[in-house]
């Protein structure tokens, strides 16, 4: 018996996650598994073999307890005093997408192949987008 590596594999299905309604972390976590191809049963480590994925409404996603209120994205300029923080709620407000692509980035393997997953995945605040032949609806 002999294992079998799967090839790379340039067709690439598409999958629309809608995030009305849905919980942050776990949304974040189904997003992941796509865009890496864990979900596919063919998945190998080192290779490129994730989808592309669409999510709508992003403006609309929800977070548990008071994440709203305590959870907090900081960034740092590289300067002394230059710590910025913002919260979950009033990111939401300035730019929802960010929020889904930090939970997305930080559960993908940090590696080589993280920012080819991240360029596959596309994020619009409301249900508009400009992409045609959808596969899989995530509902």
């Amino acid at each position: 018996m002999s294992t079998v590596m799967t090839k790379k594999n340039n067709e690439r299905a598409v999958h629309l996650f809608d995030a009305r309604g849905k919980v942050l972390g776990r949304l974040a976590t189904e997003i992941a598994q796509v865009v890496s191809g864990r979900d596919k049963i063919d998945y190998t480590p080192h290779i490129d073999g994730g989808d592309v994925v669409i999510v709508i409404n992003a403006a609309d996603v929800v977070a548990t307890g008071r994440k709203m209120q305590q959870k907090m994205y900081h960034r740092f300029s590289g300067y002394p005093g230059g710590i910025t923080s913002i919260a979950l709620k009033d990111q939401l407000k300035k730019d929802a997408r960010k929020v889904i692509e930090n939970a997305v980035f930080g559960m993908l393997p940090k590696n080589k192949l993280r920012a080819r997953a991240m360029r596959r995945l596309h994020i619009y605040n409301d249900d508009k987008h400009n992409h045609t032949n959808i596969t899989v609806i995530h509902e």
